[in-house]
C-alpha cells in the first residue's frame, strides 16, 4: 500500500482534468451522489448484487465504489506499517471493503461529510470520500469523521461506457442516503437499495 493514495491522487487529478474538456456527450445525466444498484440479470459476475457510491459521472467517464463487499476488518495500525508509516498513538479497525475490480491495490475512505482535509471530495453534501494515509490516521486517533468505510479498489467507467450499460438496463439507480452507506447490516443492503430505487433505466 506504500504508493496507494499517490496513484489515486495523480488518476484522480487526470480525470478532474478530463472532466473540464468540452462536452462529448450532451445528454449525459450525472450520477454523481447516486447508488448505482446492479440489475438481477446484469450480465457481469464481478458485479452480481452490487451497490455502487457514485463519486464521480460526466463525460469524461464514471468512477465508484462499492459498498457491501465486506471481505473483513484490519487495525488502523496494520494499514499504516503496510504503507510505510509509522503508527504511533493509534488505535482501532476499520472495516474492509472490495471497492472494485479495477486496481485493487488503491485504498479510499468514504466517509460522512462533516470531515475535510486537502484532497477531499465531496460527493453530495452528506457523503465524501479521501483517498490519503492521514485520515487512517486520524480515525486512529478519534479525530476522524463519525462515519466511514475503506475500500480497496474502484468501479470505473470510460467515455459513454457506463451509458451503454444503462441502456441495457443492467443498473437501477437510487439517491445516495448515508444510512444505506454506512448501515452495519450490508447483507440486506443490495434489498434494501432495491427497494429504493427510483427509476428503472
Amino acid at each position: 500500500m506504500r504508493s496507494t493514495f499517490s496513484v489515486f491522487a495523480a488518476i484522480f487529478a487526470a480525470m478532474i482534468v478530463l472532466g473540464a474538456a468540452p462536452p462529448e456527450h450532451a445528454d449525459t445525466t450525472s450520477l454523481t451522489g447516486q447508488l448505482l444498484i446492479a440489475s438481477p440479470s446484469i450480465g457481469d459476475p464481478r458485479f452480481a448484487h452490487t451497490v455502487i457510491l457514485m463519486i464521480k459521472h460526466d463525460n469524461a467517464g464514471a468512477f465508484g465504489i462499492t459498498i457491501n463487499r465486506l471481505v473483513g476488518e484490519r487495525s488502523i495500525v496494520e494499514l499504516l506499517d503496510a504503507s510505510g508509516n509509522e503508527a504511533k498513538e493509534i488505535s482501532g479497525t476499520v472495516r474492509v471493503f472490495a471497492g472494485g475490480p479495477v486496481q485493487p491495490e488503491l485504498g479510499f475512505v468514504v466517509h460522512s461529510a462533516e470531515y475535510r482535509r486537502d484532497g477531499t471530495i465531496d460527493v453530495d453534501g452528506r457523503v465524501a470520500m479521501t483517498a490519503s494515509r492521514e485520515i487512517l490516521r486520524d480515525i486512529g486517533q478519534h479525530q476522524g469523521p463519525q462515519k466511514s468505510l475503506f475500500a480497496l479498489g474502484y468501479a470505473g467507467w470510460g467515455p459513454g461506457q457506463l451509458e451503454g450499460e444503462l441502456a441495457r438496463h443492467d443498473w437501477f439507480t437510487t439517491p445516495e442516503e448515508p444510512k444505506l452507506v454506512f448501515d452495519d447490516d450490508r447483507g440486506n443492503l443490495w434489498e434494501e437499495a432495491m427497494a429504493r430505487r427510483t427509476r428503472d433505466l
